[in-house]
């Protein structure tokens, strides 16, 4: 069984979208951090505050899955569906 990460960005358009990611970023970091197979999370402001650093690690494909559909229905989904994202994921 292969490991997943995703790395990338989330790069948002103005101080409304940062805000929201703010706002909403502790519980989602909670929330996937507790989740099964999950081995890191992290997502990090970077010097420029419009572009957050994202990086995930789950034990395998089926953890990882699980994952992305909490978060597409979750609350983090839904409110910054609209904000871009630039990710790669390796090991699937």
């Amino acid at each position: 069984m292969e490991t997943i990460t995703l790395a990338g960005q989330l790069v948002c358009n103005d101080d409304v979208e940062i805000a929201l990611v703010t706002q909403l970023l502790p519980r989602h970091l909670e929330l996937t951090r507790a989740e099964p197979g999950c081995i890191s999370f992290n997502v990090t402001q970077t010097s420029d505050p419009l572009i957050w650093d994202v990086n995930e690690q789950f034990i395998d494909a089926a953890s990882f899955d699980l994952h992305q559909a909490r978060v597409k229905a979750s609350e983090w989904g839904r409110e910054t569906a609209e904000i871009t994202r630039r990710y790669s994921v390796s090991g699937l």
